[in-house]
């Protein structure tokens, strides 16, 4: 889950960059091998045939539509968001703003359905779509994480998904909604005067799947500063490297910060699936991943205790450091 905040000042500008596109009906070791290189080098990529229909995608899209096209009383019932619930410009807990409304989601099906009342006039449809499309998503998420224990040699090829096929995980999904422009009252960068949807931030779980509509806005951000924006694309799914993938992989992976602007005549509308872990799952290296020339770079925690880090700053700070290791 994630908590927005103002970007910080970037001086360079943005421009266009080569990012990954992945053919999931590719031989499985090129894909270990491509999926591998894209975490390295990105901490990003996108994947195409995916085998998530459109069909389970557009019934969760056409429920968010409903959604948020309601009067703004009626939307405010399913919130304030603790964290889970619909929220609107404020985000999280810290005095981060973004120009979008969302609803958060715990994604389990108990949970789903009970917010569903909240939420939809028919919840027993929204609950069905939102449930049906967090089972798709899950699954390609274990299946890129399988892919990746693989292409690291790690001899437990199920290492990391099993933290999210684990019954007690806790991950979430997010629907965020960024209204065309119409508002004089909009949340701006003050150096770049740029409209911000969602400000910069890493994602602290495992891995991140991400949909949207053909509208553009998502950006993410190279090693040298520079934003390359994401052209959008609803047939494709983007994947974020997240913070605790990176402690799992001793940097070998690095997440990627990313954000979102909100300049379009149109309205953009995303869906992310936040593979976490549970609560008590502890987070440390995978051994193959240290070395005497590749020093353990971070603590075993929990990530219970990551989250709590994670709420207690505002998001554009970089949390992983307050997890590296003192003795190196």
């Amino acid at each position: 889950m994630v908590v927005p905040s103002p970007a910080p000042l970037r001086t360079k500008k943005t421009r266009a960059l080569g990012i990954p596109v992945i053919d999931l009906s590719l031989e499985r070791s090129k894909l270990c091998e491509l999926i591998i290189k894209a975490c390295k080098e990105f901490g990003f990529f996108q994947v195409e045939n995916h085998g998530i229909s459109r069909e389970i995608i557009s019934r969760v899209e056409n429920e968010g539509q409903d959604f948020f096209s309601k009067p703004a009383c009626e939307k405010q019932r399913a919130g304030p968001p603790t964290p889970f619930g619909y929220g609107c410009k404020n985000i999280g807990f810290n005095g981060d703003k973004g120009e979008l409304e969302y609803i958060l989601l715990e994604a389990n099906s108990r949970s789903i359905s009970e917010r569903s009342n909240l939420i939809s006039a028919d919840p027993a449809k929204f609950s069905g779509a939102v449930n049906d499309y967090i089972q798709a998503v899950r699954n390609l998420a274990c299946d890129i994480l399988d892919m990746v224990a693989e292409g690291l040699w790690v001899p437990n090829k199920s290492i990391f998904s099993n933290f999210i096929r684990d019954q007690e995980s806790d991950s979430c999904f997010r629907i965020n909604h960024y209204p065309s422009i119409n508002s004089d009252n909009s949340f701006f960068d003050n150096h770049t005067k740029t409209r911000i949807g969602f400000g910069e931030h890493s994602d602290p779980q495992i891995l991140t799947i991400l949909w949207s509509n053909n509208v553009d806005g998502l950006q993410i951000l190279s090693r040298d500063g520079s934003w390359f924006p994401i052209p959008p694309d609803s047939g494709k799914l983007c994947v974020f490297v997240g913070d605790v993938f990176q402690a799992l992989t001793n940097g070998k992976f690095v997440s990627v910060r990313h954000r979102v602007l909100a300049n379009s005549i149109k309205p953009r509308m995303s869906m992310m699936y936040f593979a976490a872990p549970p609560l008590n799952a502890c987070i440390s290296h995978v051994p193959q991943m240290v070395s005497n020339e590749n020093l353990c770079l971070y603590r075993p925690f929990t990530w219970e205790e990551y989250k709590a880090t994670t709420y207690s700053l505002r998001l554009a700070d970089h949390r992983l450091d307050l997890f590296k290791n003192k003795d190196m």
